[in-house]
This record gives structure tokens, sequence and C-alpha cells, in this order.
């Protein structure tokens, strides 16, 4: 007679548990139907993440409770910023970092020993990187519409340009974008000695550590040009990866480096700090045109420190 009581017990805990998960997933296609007009495409998982799996059963509510909580607020903040569709979440970070190498045609005399170049990072996950170079634009909206809108990215600084307003990155930084190191006046590396390139990369490893307390292990030459110097400068400063892109994100269109013109697992998004002065349009509608390439393609957008 225990045994049976028990054998029911879990069986109507198992139906309490199935109640409020389809509760959370009814209320998440609630907020995305406010988002987009009513899509039902707009809140869902990425293809290939994780299936939703539930605490113990003592916990469920609270659980419920948050994950429903966190769909409506990111729905609505979509519909705020004027997205088409709610962004897709991503999956958890890997719990065994990705191997990376540098990608084949990219290498340089004694690659072995030197950082790696990469465009992807190596991912089954529907997950693609935003990356943001420079810093010549600092709008403050766009800080604000990535916090709401929970999207991470990361950064490469230019010191001539972000000299201008440092606070304006340290607010940045303050919302877990990680800064790092794109020389301190963007020069053509290629060009310049190993002395010279050496200083353009370890000044801004100075800059960085100087003015937001640590030295970037990311490094990402203007341009996306480097030869053998570059990276042997580079791994003298502390540096660890240098990841280039595979497509990049403007105001009004997207541009390719691979021949199939599309995203793929782990691809790295390049785009720049730029406004109406540089382009047709400010970084709000560059954010809403990557974002609809993104999730209209079924990918989620990860942050790239999580796999590195």
């Amino acid at each position: 007679m225990q045994l049976v009581r028990q054998n029911e017990e879990y069986a109507a805990r198992r139906k309490n548990q199935a109640r409020v998960l389809v509760a959370v997933l009814s209320l998440a296609a609630i907020a995305s139907g406010c988002a987009s007009g009513g899509d039902s495409d707009d809140v869902r998982p990425a293809h290939g993440q994780q299936p939703l799996k539930a605490p113990p059963a003592r916990a469920l509510d609270s659980y419920a409770q948050k994950l429903a909580t966190a769909q409506v607020a990111r729905a609505l903040a979509a519909k705020r910023w004027g997205l088409a569709k709610t962004p897709l979440a991503a999956p958890p970070p890997p719990r065994t970092k990705p191997r990376i190498t540098t990608r084949k045609g990219f290498e340089v005399k004694g690659q072995a020993s030197l950082p790696p170049v990469f465009t992807t990072i190596p991912t089954k996950e529907k997950v693609v990187f935003l990356t943001i170079d420079d810093g010549a634009e600092k709008d403050p909206a766009l800080l604000k519409m990535m916090s709401e809108l929970k999207l991470p990215y990361t950064a490469f600084l230019s010191d001539y340009l972000v000299k201008e307003d440092y606070a304006y990155f340290k607010k940045m930084q303050g919302r877990g974008v990680s800064l790092n190191n794109h020389t301190l006046n963007h020069r053509y590396l290629p060009g310049l000695s190993y002395d010279k390139q050496r200083r353009e990369i370890c000044g801004m490893q100075d800059t960085i550590e100087k003015h937001y307390g640590k030295r970037p292990e990311l490094f990402r030459p203007p341009y996306g040009n480097y030869n053998q110097d570059t990276l042997r400068a580079a791994k003298s400063c502390g540096v660890k990866a240098v990841p280039l892109w595979a497509s990049e994100a403007f105001a009004d269109h997207m541009e390719w480096r691979e021949w199939d013109r599309d995203l793929h697992p782990g691809d790295i998004i390049l785009t720049h700090f730029r406004g109406r002065a540089d382009w047709k349009g400010t970084m709000p509608d560059m954010i809403r045109r990557v974002m609809k390439t993104v999730t209209d393609k079924g990918y989620a957008v990860a942050k790239l420190e999580d796999y590195l």
C-alpha cells in the first residue's frame, strides 16, 4: 500500500509540473504576441537548444514565475525598441569550451605558437556573436537598448576615439560588456615594424587596464589585416586570441564573407560604433537590422567570452 501511495503522489507531482510548464509557455507566447502582433514564432528556443528542464517540484512555482516574467519583459522591450520579433534566448554556455584554432588560409609562419585567428567558433548551437569596433559613436540609446533586450556583445576599442569619452565605455563595462584591444590609433599594422606594432597593441593594453581595470586577452587588428609580427607582438602583450568576423552589419544592410551569404553556427558578426554621420541610420537602427537577420534565420546572440 505504501508503494501504491508513493506512485500516486509521484504521478500527481508530474501532472502538476506539466500544468505549470504549460502555463509558463503560454505566458511567453502571450508576451510574444504583445511584441509583434501575435506572431507565434516570436518567442521560441533556437534550433538545437536543449529542452527546458524544470527544477525540483518544490522550487517549480518560483522558477516558472521568474521564467515567465523574463520572457514577458524581453518581448515588451522588443516592441518598445521596434524589433520585428523578440530575440531568441541563447542556450547556456558550454561546460567545456570548444578548441579554437586558426582558420585555414589565415595562418602565418609559426602560427602554432601564436594566438589563433578565426571567424567562427566551433559549435553546433544556432548562436552567433555580436562584436562592435572602434568607438566613434557614443550613443546612450545603444546602452539602454542592449540592456533592456538583454543582448550580449563584445567591444574592440581604439584609444584615439575612446579617449573622447572614457566614461561612456565604463558604463558599457558596468553592464557586462567585455572591452578589448583594437590598437591605439587604428593603423594598418602590416605596414609597421615589429616595435611600432607592439607599441600600438601593448599601448592599448595599458590604456584599457588604466581606465577599466583589466588587460584584455582578445585583440582585433584594424581592417582585419595582420602579419607574423602582429601576432608575435600581440602575444607578447598578453593576447590569447584574435577574433575576426564572418559577416558585417550596417544600419541598412548586411555584408558577408562566406560564399553562401548566410549565417552559420558560431559565426562572429562585426559592426562599428557609428551613427548618421557615417552610415544610413543610428546604432539602434543597426541593432534592429542585425537582429532581424539573426532572428529570422533562427539564431540567438550569445556572449563570445562564454565560448573562449
